[in-house]
């Protein structure tokens, strides 16, 4: 008689999330834990804003990539050394956890309702002449990028905190990006604010009192770390660091702790938060989890080397991209044709871990 699979439950349904789950679901019983019902290709998000027919190819329900894994409409409550607690009140009992809840959930749960959201967003952009955009990280950029693409009539004006754009690239990528921006027409505000709160057009009084004349805004600005159940789950309130990542071992195991993993944005490996990166976690933690699965004392599990220096594709529309190289740090239509295009949403997602 075959053994039982070991339990897995994977909370969050971001890159890494969805990653593992469906990396593991033929070796484990996996449940996917997640508050929204769908998978969304992160890096469709901007051009799914100005072409909302792109977002129905980048938005997967769970249920359909997903054929032997288990699926839970929840939010993670708490964790002990064997079960998760959830917001609706179900306690999921586990062998191995995987924690990758990167940033705080705030947004729809629903594919429709997220659907409905880009129809919206795009709408706004279609009615409005002057838009303004809060931000200037990768996401700003990729959406003032995606704006001036395909409305180059628009007048778009980006303000930014910091004293250049896309601070997690060097210098010379955040140089190439303010020099495209600007040549498409776009106005670049560094070293200035706008708050959040009590938003509303058609003028913005920035912290240095600069007033800027707009129809419409987006907010392209950090998230808050989901980090809040963490701190209220005994085994792993004293791992979570001041900044609220979980402290993890070169093998993707929380530090001091032998069943519990970690992936994504909430590890406090030091280096660039991004995609491909959280899939590298994916990798490893997939490897070991199935050599403990084998042999619970095994010593030698697969270590992740953390990336050491910065690297990424930032898109500039649908043609253009910039792009921080290990040997150089190029812009135009080469590194676009990395990423731009199709944004990754053509290639299998999930064959990245098989």
């Amino acid at each position: 008689m075959a053994a039982a699979k070991k339990k897995v439950v994977v909370v969050g349904g971001g890159v890494a999330g969805s990653l593992l789950a469906h990396g593991l679901e033929n070796d484990a019983d996996v449940t996917l834990v997640d508050p929204k019902d769908f998978f969304e290709v992160p890096y469709s998000q901007l051009r799914s804003t100005v072409e909302p027919s792109f977002a129905d190819r980048s938005l997967v329900l769970h249920t359909d990539y997903l054929k032997k894994a288990k699926f839970v409409q929840a939010s993670a409550v708490k964790a002990t050394e064997s079960e998760l607690t959830t917001d609706t009140g179900e306690i999921i009992p586990f062998d191995f956890l995987v924690v990758t809840t990167g940033t705080t959930f705030r947004g729809v749960k629903t594919k429709a309702e997220r659907l409905q959201q880009f129809e919206a967003d795009h709408k706004k952009i279609v009615e409005s002449q002057n838009i303004l955009i809060i931000g200037g990280g990768p996401v700003g950029v990729e959406l003032a990028g995606e704006i001036l693409q395909d409305f180059p009539k628009k007048k778009v004006t980006l303000i930014h905190s910091g004293d250049r754009l896309i601070q997690f690239l060097g210098p010379k990528a955040s140089e190439k990006a303010e020099k495209w921006l600007k040549t498409k027409g776009a106005e670049v505000i560094l070293n200035d604010r706008v708050e959040i709160e009590g938003l509303a057009p058609p003028t913005y009084v920035t912290k240095g009192q600069k007033q800027i004349k707009a129809d419409a805004h987006f907010v392209a600005v950090g998230k808050k770390l989901g980090s809040d159940w963490l701190l209220e789950s005994p085994i792993l309130k004293d791992k979570v660091t001041n900044e609220g990542r979980l402290q993890v071992e070169g093998t993707c195991l929380v530090t001091g702790l032998t069943n519990v993993f970690a992936a994504g944005d909430i590890t406090d490996f030091k280096e660039i938060k991004q995609g491909f990166t959280a899939a590298n976690h994916v990798a490893t933690i997939i490897s070991n989890i199935k050599k403990l699965t084998k042999n619970p004392a095994d010593k030698k599990l697969v270590v992740y080397k953390a990336l050491e220096k910065p690297f990424g594709i930032v898109s500039l529309g649908r043609v253009d991209a910039v792009a921080q190289l290990p040997f150089a740090t190029i812009i135009g239509w080469v590194p676009g044709k990395l990423k731009s295009k199709d944004l990754f949403v053509e290639v299998d997602f999930f064959t990245i871990v098989r």
